[in-house]
């Protein structure tokens, strides 16, 4: 394997890194846009296709549109990190940049109805999530490869306040587009897609360091291919099982995650005996660069799916009680957690311009710490709570994640040698992504149970109480709680798209009404729900805590420098390559066992 320094003849100025971190600021705010956007839009999709997403034979296409997206994105990241590193970062991002918007146009055009068309709709979602890999995989390599370590964690901070706003902008948009039409949601993509898209091919330029070495075959398929099967297993196991409220005892879950781990088991001796492997496993020799992903994955463990339960506590319980209607909950519960992204803005790109000064360690530890103890007190309100000081807690929830963000990425980022940074950017992205299915996972299998536990009686008896015959009341005492928890998340009105028209038909107007009202269900779910919180809380504050201890242990601020991240960082003020030939062709340098040179003056890497 050797390496590759792009020669330039001229030099690309202090501006440069402004130009990238702004295209790569579209490209994040494009990606988190288009997945809240799909989220809010869900019900009118799924009507738009004339399929109904509870009917337990549908289900899947629901857990697949909705997760499809990520399980790839997390699958390939790391592959195509790895292929920048070999072919350029720039030209992987610019293609990313063009199968994204080609993507979001395939979404926009499926021409099919029912199964069908839901089928061609978790397709193109998965088409479009390789261009959605490429780009956050080599998105962050980019933006180091253009800011001196000195301002990488403002950079960064930046960025990821983009894909805060992205999200929120992603709620508002899904909500009015879905308005006009389920296209629409789509297609409003295409124009930013193909203005990011031209952008960066006339205006990125490829600086970093090229690796020449093979594809490691062997290594991106069997680390794909388990982490998928893995991922696979875990959202089956959100899934009802025959007579069981959850899936995990499933033969295809445990078949999936058992073989996914042989898998991965499998990469990692095939990664020590391949010449040039997908990733090289001695970067996590390297502290800041363990520390930082085990707490990122921690932290990702314990924060993602409870996004997910806040969103269910609004929708299916708070939000009704004042006054909004179940089809209007998905657009209010975003509106209604904007506290949270506030806090985010405010602290990330602070805590990102700090920690370039300070180091990593104080900001992302008490981000973890904050977000922890914001879980703890968010177990003290009840289920139907006071919204001010609830706002308040989420706000604080928000500067903790911002602390945490950005000063972890750019710690991460500045540990591994230059050559490596596509790769380690991928992987990076892994670890933050597979929290969330996991988290997902055991949340809803605690949340299931915990509703499981005391409204089954309670429904029965509340539903016979307002003239439901007993048996179709039995009925639907007994249906596994994920049914209602997801109609509440899609917008609609459980019990009256659970019981349907037939039942509701043959009530006396006034019982209908008060079954199908917005104080029934909420009251009904709301202390079992709070209950089953307490515990989904307790357990992601016990993981920010252990996600702050991993934080902790990354040490003082440290930035790998040597001969080719020096002789990289110069070609942006100086327009020369070190080992370029007078010909414009370039000079090929050994790899070392970590990506540096072996022979020559060496410069140690720097602590501060």
């Amino acid at each position: 394997m050797s390496v590759l320094n792009p020669a330039r003849s001229t030099a690309l100025g202090p501006h440069y890194k402004w130009v990238v971190l702004s295209n790569t600021t579209i490209g994040v705010l494009l990606a988190t846009l288009n997945a809240t956007s799909l989220i809010i839009a869900l019900p009118v999709i799924f009507r738009g296709i004339h399929l109904d997403p509870l009917q337990s034979s549908n289900f899947p296409f629901l857990l697949w549109i909705m997760m499809g997206y990520m399980l790839v994105s997390a699958a390939v990241v790391v592959t195509v990190g790895r292929i920048g590193d070999i072919f350029g970062r720039v030209k992987m991002y610019n293609l990313g940049f063009a199968w994204f918007t080609v993507g979001a146009i395939l979404l926009s055009c499926v021409w099919s109805t029912g199964s069908t068309g839901a089928l061609e709709l978790v397709g193109f979602r998965m088409f479009q999530a390789i261009g959605g890999a490429l780009l956050m995989a080599n998105s962050a390599a980019i933006i180091t490869d253009a800011f001196p370590s000195e301002q990488l964690g403002f950079a960064l901070g930046m960025n990821m306040v983009a894909a805060i706003l992205g999200s929120f902008l992603g709620i508002v948009a899904g909500g009015l587009l879905s308005e006009i039409g389920w296209r629409w949601v789509f297609l409003a993509n295409v124009p930013i897609g193909i203005f990011g898209t031209v952008w960066a091919y006339m205006k990125l330029k490829e600086i970093g360091i090229r690796i020449k070495a093979r594809i490691d075959w062997l290594g991106n398929l069997s680390f794909a291919a388990g982490l998928a099967m893995v991922l696979t297993g875990v959202t089956y196991g959100i899934k009802p099982y025959g007579h069981s409220l959850t899936g995990w005892a499933d033969p295809f879950v445990l078949e999936m995650i058992g073989g996914g781990l042989a898998l991965l088991v499998a990469f990692a001796i095939v990664e020590t005996k391949v010449p040039d492997p997908m990733f090289r496993l001695s970067l996590f020799r390297i502290r800041a660069f363990t520390a930082g992903n085990a707490a990122g994955f921690l932290g990702g463990v314990g924060r993602g799916g409870l996004q997910f339960m806040l969103m269910i506590w609004f929708q299916g319980i708070w939000l009704p009680q004042h006054g909004y209607s179940f089809a209007d909950t998905p657009l209010w519960a975003g509106i209604y957690m904007i506290p949270f992204m506030i806090g985010f803005v405010v602290s990330g790109p602070l805590a990102g311009k700090l920690s370039d000064r300070y180091g990593a360690r104080p900001f992302a530890t008490g981000g973890m710490l904050v977000s922890g103890a914001m879980y703890v007190v968010m177990m003290t309100f009840p289920a139907n709570f006071s919204y001010l000081p609830f706002a308040a807690v989420m706000f604080v929830s928000g500067i903790g994640g911002g602390l945490f963000a950005a000063p972890n990425t750019a710690s991460i980022m500045n540990s591994v040698p230059a050559r490596h940074r596509g790769a380690a950017s991928g992987m990076r992205v892994t670890f933050a992504q597979v929290g969330l299915p996991l988290s997902m996972g055991l949340f809803f299998t605690l949340l299931v149970f915990g509703l499981n536990d005391k409204v089954p009686a309670a429904m029965f008896h509340g539903l016979v109480t307002h003239g439901v015959p007993a048996a179709d009341a039995l009925k639907l005492s007994h249906l596994p709680p994920l049914g209602y928890i997801f109609a509440a998340f899609l917008g609609l009105n459980p019990l009256k798209s659970l019981l349907g028209p037939a039942v509701l038909s043959h009530l006396a107007p006034g019982q209908a009404a008060v079954i199908t009202g917005r104080a029934f269900f909420p009251q009904l779910i709301g202390p079992s729900f709070k209950s089953a919180l307490v515990l989904i809380l307790s357990f992601a504050a016990v993981m920010s805590v252990i996600a702050a201890i991993a934080s902790a242990l990354r040490g003082e601020k440290y930035v790998h420098v040597d001969e080719e991240s020096i002789a990289q960082k110069a070609r942006l003020h100086h327009g020369h390559s070190r080992g370029a030939r007078s010909d414009g062709s370039t000079t090929q340098t050994p790899l070392g066992p970590l990506g540096g040179a072996p022979s020559g003056p060496k410069v140690p890497a720097t602590r501060k």
